[in-house]
């Protein structure tokens, strides 16, 4: 277990940096070069891979903690601080599949987000897969929200 928490949290921080790096260089380009087309195209796209880098990275890390929790020992420090963040409290493997799956699900959207802004839309029916899949991201989003709130 303790080799599946290491490797989680190394990856975690991997994704981490690549997520900034995947901002900063297009960014480094730009002063580089002062080209609009780079700022506006580049940047836009490296910032949503970042985001999808960093919510992957945050997947990893409360798959981490949640198994060090879980099965190794609890994180008194975390615990007893009253700055700290209920997100990574994990009682059970039933709170840890939940809090992934909002993490799955967050990914998805910013994936859609990202193909969305890629697609070319040619025909009114492209734009109704995308409201219906704007919609769909709005259910997932109502119903895990309304879970959250009926525990």
């Amino acid at each position: 277990m303790i080799l599946a928490v290491i490797s989680s949290l190394i990856g975690a921080f991997a994704l981490f940096i690549a997520g900034l790096l995947e901002v900063l260089i297009p960014l480094f380009k730009f002063f580089k070069t002062f080209d609009y087309e780079v700022l506006s195209k580049k940047l836009v796209a490296s910032a949503i891979a970042s985001i999808d880098m960093f919510l992957i990275a945050t997947f990893l890390l409360i798959f981490s903690l949640g198994l060090y929790e879980l099965f190794i020992s609890k994180i008194d420090v975390a615990e007893r601080d009253p700055r700290s963040s209920k997100v990574l409290f994990i009682t059970n493997l039933e709170d840890l599949k939940t809090k992934l799956g909002r993490v799955v699900i967050m990914v998805l959207i910013v994936t859609f987000f990202k193909q969305a802004i890629d697609m070319e839309y040619k025909t009114p029916l492209d734009v109704l897969y995308l409201s219906a899949g704007a919609f769909g991201i709005a259910l997932a989003l109502y119903f895990t929200h309304k879970e959250a709130h009926n525990h």
